[in-house]
């Protein structure tokens, strides 16, 4: 039986790499999962979003998303989802302010100071969820992707996990792109496995809340829609401050 209480903070230090990021060479950007709607990446879109990493001021407008996200999925999916902050509110907010520090979260923005959407991108797995063999193996583990309710339904979240496996691709020569989706949010399952990930364990911990975020899914990079991908293009900005053009 799990009894440790899990801490979804990054392991290790930061990784900030002047490597090529997806979007600074007519990559683009990726469109993001959201959190259990039906999405598709259907056609190519003309449109094109900033993408940088998420900064200290940035914050509130991550919350607010989640919160949005949470009052979504409480009135219309059958799931207990970010039914409350977990495993508080405090401990939540400390992860998400983490994930800035670590420079780990990017933000896309539909035009100037509107947020799209936001991803967390970590090259490490949480020890609590994946092997040592599964940690051995190159990859990147996307956590908090969320879409501005005003934006879901045009395939932002897929293209999104598609842009997070070319980021770990080019930082980390990932294999795999990795999630962890909540437990009870089976049309989030059969969201990720007709997007080409493949289901591989629910763990089952004494207490749900110890961990309930416990249904484990990759899909390999090599998969990934590079179309897709180039909806996002990286903020003149952030390519400036990763000391590229």
């Amino acid at each position: 039986m799990l009894t440790q209480l899990p801490d979804r903070a990054s392991a290790g230090a930061p990784s900030h790499s002047p490597l090529i990021i997806p979007g600074s060479a007519g990559l683009g950007s990726f469109p993001a999962a959201g959190t259990g709607q039906t999405l598709d990446h259907g056609a190519m879109s003309n449109h094109r979003y900033q993408i940088r990493r998420a900064e200290r001021a940035d914050m509130p407008a991550i919350l607010d998303l989640i919160g949005s996200a949470a009052k979504w999925l409480h009135a219309y999916k059958d799931t207990d989802q970010w039914a409350r902050p977990w495993p508080d509110e405090a401990s939540r907010d400390a992860r998400v302010e983490q994930g800035i520090k670590d420079g780990l979260t990017w933000i896309a923005e539909d035009s100037p100071g509107a947020l799209a959407a936001t991803v967390t991108c970590r090259e490490h797995g949480n020890d609590m969820l994946w092997t040592p063999d599964e940690q051995a193996e190159p990859a990147v583990y996307v956590s908090r992707l969320i879409v501005s309710r005003e934006l879901t339904g045009h395939g932002i979240g897929a293209a999104l996990i598609d842009w997070a496996g070319v980021l770990g691709i080019e930082l980390w020569h990932a294999r795999w792109i990795r999630v962890d989706v909540w437990t009870t949010n089976f049309a989030l399952h059969d969201y990720y496995k007709s997007h080409g990930f493949e289901y591989l364990r629910t763990l089952q911990f004494e207490d749900y809340w110890e961990y309930p975020s416990a249904a484990l899914f990759q899909k390999p990079t090599a998969g990934v829609d590079m179309d897709a991908a180039g909806w996002f293009e990286l903020a003149k900005e952030a390519g400036s401050a990763a000391g590229m053009n």
